[in-house]
């Protein structure tokens, strides 16, 4: 087969890919698909934690600033990230090559942020429950959220925009990877290495110990609620207090084993690629990258539905926005779910 080049008479650009329709249709299906679901589910969660005012607490901020960040990517990041990856071409320029990729990282980065703060929410609310609302507060809560947006912003244009994800090996990129017509990320050791321990691999060691540590307190909880019970009430109780802390422990496991496990199959195929990559000059095609890439958005995908669609007042919230209800007056005051 011919090769086709993004720019046909100019030297040194990129190969364009020559797929028939029956790759390049199925893939923009995909693709399209998961944006719609990314924006619409982040949508709903914003519109639904923004417009009921019982709603508005410490723990649902860092969830709604989460779901904006998963918003933003979806709307502004992944679209073009589609173009290119079905075509193998960028056609915006190199400065807003830089942009894009910048704003890619720091979104991708930020929602991963949001995740392991929610996480240690969780750990104050679940093993600590008396300090909770003080540990918890506003002032904590806005702390967490400006973290997770200012790191992630410093860090990605940073990187990008001072050339430091090529520092060292600029030599090697320009005359072997760089090309016209192409937006593709590389990274040096040092700036793969910086890249997956801030994006990755910290805030995935952090979930990985607070959840564990949220599942042994939860466990023990349960088994001692399940104990008194039994002491007070064991001839009457027993039986159906024993399948609830059962039922109870298998909801906990089923729960964090969701949030855990969507988490490491979105994100490791992709930061384990980079760091192989950043030490092994290449050694994984880009294709495969861009795959994993798609893999890892994902997660901001399947956000709304594992932190939200959980909730039985996000159900009803989402009931009365798509009926039009939050149009009607005073339907902020609506009362959710019993406290």
């Amino acid at each position: 087969m011919q090769l086709q080049y993004c720019y046909e008479y100019v030297n040194k650009s990129c190969e364009k890919n020559t797929w028939s329709n029956s790759i390049r249709i199925p893939m923009f299906i995909f693709m399209a698909s998961t944006i719609l679901a990314t924006v619409a589910g982040n949508l709903a969660v914003i519109i639904s934690i923004a417009h009921f005012k019982q709603l508005h607490s410490p723990t649902n901020y860092l969830i709604l600033s989460m779901s904006t960040v998963d918003f933003l990517l979806g709307s502004f990041v992944m679209p073009y990230s589609m173009m290119r990856s079905v075509e193998n071409c960028w056609y915006f320029g190199e400065l807003f090559c830089k942009i894009h990729t910048s704003t890619d990282i720091m979104l991708s980065t930020a929602s991963i942020f949001h995740l392991s703060f929610i996480s240690v929410d969780r750990y104050y609310a679940v093993c600590d429950p008396l300090r909770y609302k003080i540990r918890m507060n506003v002032f904590n809560t806005l702390l967490m959220i400006m973290i997770s947006w200012m790191v992630p912003a410093v860090f990605a244009f940073g990187m990008i925009f001072l050339d430091l994800n090529i520092k060292g090996s600029e030599t090697y990129y320009y005359s072997e990877i760089s090309c016209v017509g192409g937006c593709s990320l590389f990274f040096t050791e040092t700036a793969g290495a910086a890249a997956t321990i801030v994006s990755f691999f910290t805030p995935a060691f952090i979930m990985i110990c607070v959840y564990g540590k949220i599942y042994i307190i939860a466990r023990r909880q349960a088994r001692s609620i399940k104990d008194a019970t039994n002491q007070l009430h064991f001839q009457i109780t027993l039986g159906g207090r024993q399948h609830f802390s059962r039922s109870k422990e298998r909801k906990a496991a089923k729960t964090l084993g969701i949030i855990m496990g969507v988490f490491l199959i979105c994100w490791s195929p992709f930061f384990f690629s980079l760091a192989i990559n950043a030490f092994h000059n290449g050694m994984i095609q880009p294709i495969v990258i861009d795959a994993f890439v798609w893999i890892g958005y994902l997660n901001s995908t399947f956000n709304p539905m594992v932190y939200a669609f959980f909730y039985a007042w996000f159900r009803r919230a989402l009931k009365l926005i798509l009926c039009g209800k939050v149009f009607h007056i005073d339907s902020s005051r609506i009362i959710l779910y019993s406290e």
